[in-house]
């Protein structure tokens, strides 16, 4: 199971498991869902397409059923200058290849460490994917849609790096 041992949630709940959830709907992908950890109208939706898509009972309530079949809704790290998680590199990367039409600057030769310039990079990145500009790669950041079809930051850069 990808989201073991999860409480039931439904309309009107709100927190981390709202997140967990809102998390793995976009990685169905529902680009719809924001990941804000409000049980809300667009996540219920989302919710009811899931369980109708696995011929399961649509009710909107995730419950068991529907977190096994949702993807994992773990976060994805947190990433800011002084990082060097693996994922740095990973991001390096997919900003460094993005970075060739100037959108934003290069982070420059990945070596899995944030620093000033990878922070510069991060931050036109969310200029130009409309995300609050902090130079923080968080759930908001992770969730910017990437030109490709269906891709999200998250997804160019890995879901391997998404936490259990």
């Amino acid at each position: 199971m990808s989201n073991p041992g999860q409480p039931t949630i439904q309309r009107g709940d709100q927190g981390e498991v709202v997140r967990r959830a809102q998390r793995g709907l976009r990685r169905v992908p529902d680009h719809s869902v924001a990941v804000d950890g409000i049980f809300g109208a667009v996540t219920e939706a989302g919710v009811k397409d899931v369980q109708d898509g696995a011929g399961l009972e649509v009710d909107g309530i995730v419950g068991d059923d529907t977190w096994e079949v949702l993807p994992n809704g773990g976060p994805m790290p947190l990433l800011k200058v002084g990082s060097t998680h693996k994922a740095v590199t990973d991001l390096q990367e997919v900003l460094k290849n993005g970075s060739v039409e100037g959108d934003w600057p290069s982070p420059g030769e990945p070596d899995g460490e944030f620093g000033p310039a990878t922070e510069a990079a991060v931050e036109g990145f969310q200029k130009w994917g409309d995300a609050d500009v902090d130079g923080v790669v968080g759930d908001e950041t992770w969730s910017v849609e990437m030109h490709a079809a269906s891709a999200t930051l998250e997804s160019a850069v890995g879901l391997k790096w998404a936490e259990d």
